[in-house]
């Protein structure tokens, strides 16, 4: 097996060995609300309604009304296991992804029979032709507005063929040939080549790959300034591996497909066409987000025309996730360390140690920056290294600043920073009237009149926990003995 590329299959092998990682199923499941219903007691985690916690990544064998397929979820939901996965130490992750994209790997393209994501073909054009039939997509909730994409990797490229990008967006199946697909505005690459065929009236053809190597879509997900227009972020994949991912010709659209991806989907994006995103329910919402709530649908989400859809041969797996759960945290928080870090080592070298995105900001909205100063001279830094993690990333509402002596891993030692060294009316840094995410529901104006003029503005903040030099010694942590063999007083 370990001479095999890289993919799902292998990783899932992988976890297969380690305890209390992985966990199968042969008791049939309904990817209608049952399956995410299922998994948030067994290892969601995030910011999901409790009951819910940290657990195994799992496949369902049987899925109701795809005989043949399989669903893996949570293969993320975990930092530790994303650690196991990319065999780095789950606590430095963000620095292995820094080292990654700064050396990038690129693709390279195999033929179709080396492309396992291509041993069976459907096509638009055959009579019964379905995706609804093809796709074992879930809904997270009742409520959602139809069965969704959510581990969906979008490959697409400007009109010339000069630059192409990965991203991952909300896709809902909306009937046997169309997909409805949120592309935030302003934000992604793949945004921006959609305008250049709009302005052409042209359809952008794209392949949605689904059923991946977690590496690719953990490096899919760094954004600007990291990775600028022209960087394709399958390159930190290639990177992290130390394996170029590999791409397939479509067999029925212009643009490559992944090869070892358990599914393709082959579609164009129709030029200056929107549709309603929950036109089949009517329910007013899309599925829940990242945050914990339930995203609203959108009125105009852009038009995918399905032209084909391909797969394994046996037994493919659909991967998908919970929008607000652990899962997400690792795909959009560690990328984003990994830019900090860029960041603040360039600015201001030596003095952040660490940072982290924990479940609480569902890896965007909070990170805490362990700093270290050598100094008097560097009191302050501190609040630098925070506006420069503030300014790098726009999704960032909420930065914590505690010492080197803290676990930024541990939210009691993070929250026990702010009970001891800590004032609220001094160590509290407010900047108001900043952009952040629209899914955030408090960012609204009706919440907060006087500094969020349009949706999706929020006021930035900044707690500093971290000790001033010149008291140092106040400061202390209680000494216990190191003891480096404790662990035989457990046999």
């Amino acid at each position: 097996m370990s001479n095999q590329p890289w993919d799902l299959r292998k990783v899932l092998d992988e976890l297969k060995e380690i305890p209390d990682q992985y966990h199968e199923t042969d008791v049939e499941v309904d990817p209608e609300a049952e399956l995410s219903g299922v998994f948030r007691y067994i290892g969601a985690g995030g910011t999901v309604e409790r009951p819910t916690k940290e657990g195994p990544a799992m496949m369902f064998n049987k899925i109701k009304g795809f005989p043949g397929a399989r669903v893996s979820i949570g293969t993320m939901a975990s930092r530790r296991r994303v650690g196991q996965i990319l065999h780095s130490d789950w606590k430095t992750l963000g620095r292995h992804l820094k080292e990654a994209v700064e050396n990038p790997v690129k693709p390279v393209k195999v033929s179709k029979n080396e492309a396992p994501a291509q041993e069976v073909v459907h096509l638009a054009t055959d009579a019964d032709f379905d995706i609804r039939k093809l796709i074992p997509a879930p809904t997270n909730t009742p409520d959602d507005a139809g069965p969704y994409i959510t581990m969906g990797l979008v490959l697409g490229s400007d009109p010339e063929k000069t630059m192409s990008d990965v991203t991952i967006h909300r896709m809902v199946l909306e009937d046997k040939d169309t997909i409805g697909m949120y592309i935030m505005p302003g934000g992604r690459h793949i945004g921006a080549f959609q305008k250049m065929f709009e302005a052409k009236n042209e359809p952008m053809p794209v392949t949605i790959n689904i059923g991946l190597d977690p590496a690719i879509y953990i490096g899919a997900t760094f954004e600007p300034p990291t990775t600028p227009l022209g960087y394709n972020e399958l390159w930190c994949a290639g990177a992290l591996r130390q394996e170029p991912v590999q791409t397939v010709d479509g067999v029925a659209v212009n643009e490559v497909g992944l090869a070892r991806a358990e599914y393709v989907i082959e579609a164009e994006i129709l030029p200056n066409t929107t549709m309603q995103e929950d036109i089949n329910t009517n329910t007013g919402y899309a599925m829940p987000e990242f945050p914990g709530y339930n995203g609203a649908a959108n009125p105009a989400v852009n038009v995918l025309k399905v032209k084909a859809v391909t797969h394994r041969k046996d037994r493919p797996i659909m991967q998908t996730t919970i929008g607000p759960s652990e899962e997400h945290v690792s795909m959009a928080g560690i990328p984003t360390e990994a830019s900090i870090l860029e960041l603040t080592d360039k600015a201001i070298p030596g003095h952040v140690l660490n940072v982290y995105n924990p479940p609480a900001g569902g890896g965007k909205l909070m990170t805490i920056m362990q700093v270290k100063k050598f100094s008097v001279n560097d009191e302050g830094i501190q609040r630098q290294a925070a506006i420069l993690a503030l300014s790098a990333f726009k999704e960032l509402k909420t930065v914590i600043l505690v010492d080197e002596d803290v676990d930024i891993f541990d939210m009691n030692d993070v929250v026990w920073t702010l009970n001891t060294r800590f004032q609220g009316d001094q160590d509290v840094i407010v900047i108001p009237g900043m952009r952040n995410h629209p899914l955030d529901p408090s960012e609204r104006p009706e919440y907060d009149p006087k500094s969020i003029r349009v949706r999706g503005m929020s006021s930035k903040t900044i707690l500093d926990g971290t000790y001033p030099y010149d008291m140092k010694e106040v400061f202390k942590r209680a000494p216990f003995m190191k003891v480096e063999d404790w662990e035989k007083y457990l046999k």
